[in-house]
Parts: structure tokens; sequence; C-alpha cells
């Protein structure tokens, strides 16, 4: 099982690709394909077909994007930083902020 730094509900940037500095939150983590699903980012136009159930049409889905494309959006600085992890006093594990140290 792969582990990420990033979970699922977290504010994002996008570093790399089409949507270059766009920002959306995580919606969906895909660890076995290394990839994330993020609201508003990496969308496509789908033709879908009309069947007994619903109609046809063109609708937008969001597509999954690589997680070395998207970082952690930091938005009291304003901009991207990495995550750590931290012991804290309870000897808990918590995810930290690189740039400042705080906690997320």
């Amino acid at each position: 099982m792969n582990k990420f730094k990033l979970k699922k509900g977290d504010e994002v940037i996008v570093i790399a690709g089409k949507d270059k500095g766009k920002k959306g939150k995580i919606i969906k983590i895909l660890p076995e394909k290394f990839k994330a699903i993020v609201s508003d980012i990496n969308k496509v136009k789908k033709n879908n077909k009309p069947d007994n159930n619903q109609a046809g049409g063109i609708t937008e889905k969001e597509m999954p994007i690589h997680i070395s494309n998207i970082a952690f959006f930091d938005a009291s600085a304003n901009k991207a930083t990495r995550i750590g992890f931290k012991i804290d006093k309870k000897d808990k594990k918590v995810r930290i902020l690189k740039t400042s140290g705080k906690e997320i």
C-alpha cells in the first residue's frame, strides 16, 4: 500500500501540467495509481449516449492527476509547501508544514 502525505479534503495547488496554478480540494486518492482527483482540476468533456434512464449529452468530469503534480496549499503564506511529520507531546504523529512548522 502506498502512503501519501496528502489526504482527502486537503487544499492543494497544481504545480505542473495544463492546470498549473489552479487550486482545489482533494475529492479522492487513488493510491494504486499514484493519482488524486481534485475538484475543478483536469476537467474533460465526455459524450454520453442516451439510454432508457437518462438523456444523452456532453458532461464535464474531473480526471485523476498524478500526485507529483500537486502540492499542499498553505493559505496563510499563500503558496505551495511540503508536508512533514512530527511526534507531538502526546506521542501522536501529526502532519506539519515544512516552511512554517505549523500543525495541519
